[in-house]
């Protein structure tokens, strides 16, 4: 009698191997149930240190099927996508490919399932991009698609979810998906959704990212949930050709003497609490130890309002504002999405100069309104603070006006490739304002070390 696999809720039993020491080394022996156990993700080294030792076996682990038939639809593959499908073939159907926003990565996937046709879970960070997979996925090949998500509980052979319901259902999806698509690649290796990846037993894997890096380092774990680095090619690499052309313009506002003054002040009391506590604001948990140490004391709460102030004075500085109605204007007969850090601020300037506004509290039926809005020229322009950033298709958008964000450079290379959807003549702007005299300018120094940042020329004022 040979060897077994089985499946249990998450994970992997291997019985009756004469010689243990074949397994690999996420095997390990449980003395409870008397077998070797290794999470769902080991599934493909199992199967293959049976195959190399011609071993026979019985896999009951195994739930997913082949689809029944590929894409329906066929577009020529642009040369880095095809080049890009045989390195993730070349490693075994496993790996990360890094392209730019607007370069294709959804249709790469497709071609992907095609070559592998087997049983599919594409899994999204938001509802929005599972809307957007699941047309593509449906168009595309013709069959049913399921959702597990946003109040809706179907699976099918393709299936589109979040990286929260994943985490939720994965110990009774693992077993039915011979093939996962991590999209947004990079929200993959935090604590929870890490779990989801090694809950599933899918031994092919194809993760898609414009920016895979992360600020913890946690990218590394990207080797053991998907695959490596399999291709990468950066926005520069493929401008003029495959994506729009585009300027990228640093605007420095000058704040009034009063603002100015208010926002020292207000920096001041902030700075002072941090260094007091010794909390260093640039670590990976500095953050949370501020949030933390400031609601214990009067003085914290004190620092808190203090960084909620300052902030507020260089996001939404009324010269900023001034300027991006002098932008409005001047891109009257463009298409613009006009980011900002914070909701308050996307209000604002939704008020102040009439445009429509999303932010996380839009229902998805009107963000698709407002959007389509856009596409057909009803609206000029769009106010939005987070939720436009990662993977929404805006084609028609040529500008983007980034009123205030965050320091990280995965934010603004996702903003700038808002715009960069290739279209005939198109060239895209990115103007991005910065409050003299505050901290903005020095973060922005640091986003813009990102090549994306050199391969623009400069705009005219």
């Amino acid at each position: 009698m040979g060897a077994s696999i089985h499946w249990e809720s998450g994970s992997l039993t291997v019985r009756d191997v004469d010689d243990p020491s074949i397994l690999p080394a996420a095997c390990r022996w449980d003395e409870r149930t008397r077998c070797h156990r290794a999470p769902a993700v080991a599934y493909a080294e199992v199967v293959m240190a049976l195959h190399r030792r011609k071993l026979p076996y019985d896999d009951q682990a195994r739930g997913y099927e082949e689809l029944p038939h590929g894409l329906v639809i066929h577009r020529k593959p642009r040369p880095y996508q095809e080049i890009a499908l045989r390195s993730w073939q070349t490693s075994r159907g496993r790996g990360v490919v890094v392209l730019p926003t607007g370069a294709g990565k959804s249709w790469l996937a497709c071609m992907a399932i095609d070559a592998k046709k087997r049983s599919t879970l594409v899994i999204a960070p938001t509802l929005d991009l599972v809307r957007q997979w699941y047309d593509l996925l449906r168009s595309a090949f013709d069959q049913p698609v399921g959702i597990v998500g946003g109040g809706d509980h179907t699976v099918e052979r393709l299936t589109v979810t979040t990286y929260d319901s994943a985490y939720i259902h994965m110990e009774h999806l693992g077993r039915r998906f011979g093939m996962v698509v991590f999209d947004e690649v990079h929200h993959l290796p935090g604590n929870a959704y890490s779990m989801a990846a090694r809950m599933c037993l899918a031994p092919y894997r194809l993760g898609l990212s414009a920016t895979p890096e992360r600020t913890d380092g946690r990218h590394d774990d990207l080797d053991e949930l998907v695959g490596p680095l399999v291709h990468r090619q950066d926005i520069t690499e493929l401008t003029g050709s495959f994506l729009a052309d585009y300027d990228v313009e640093t605007v420095t506002v000058d704040l009034s003497p009063e603002e100015l003054e208010a926002y020292h002040l207000a920096r001041s009391v902030y700075r002072e609490f941090v260094f007091s506590q010794g909390i260093r604001m640039s670590s990976p948990g500095g953050w949370g130890e501020f949030i933390m140490r400031s609601a214990g004391s009067e003085k914290g709460r004190r620092a808190m309002n203090a960084y909620r102030e300052q902030r507020r004075i260089a996001f939404s500085a009324p010269s900023k504002l001034n300027y991006v109605d002098h932008l409005l204007h001047r891109h009257r007969g463009d298409r613009s999405l006009i980011f900002t850090a914070d909701n308050d601020t996307a209000y604002r300037i939704s008020r102040e100069f009439l445009v429509p506004v999303i932010t996380h509290k839009t229902k998805v039926s009107e963000r698709s309104a407002i959007l389509d809005g856009l596409k057909e020229g009803r609206f000029r322009a769009v106010a939005t603070s987070k939720v436009l950033n990662e993977g929404v298709d805006v084609p028609s958008a040529n500008v983007a006006i980034i009123v205030s964000g965050s320091g990280s450079v995965r934010e603004h290379v996702q903003r700038l490739g808002r715009v960069l959807r290739k279209q005939p003549d198109k060239r895209a702007t990115l103007y991005e304002l910065v409050s003299g005299g505050t901290s903005e300018q020095y973060t922005s120094e640091r986003r813009r070390d990102h090549k994306a940042y050199g391969g623009g020329e400069a705009a005219e004022g």
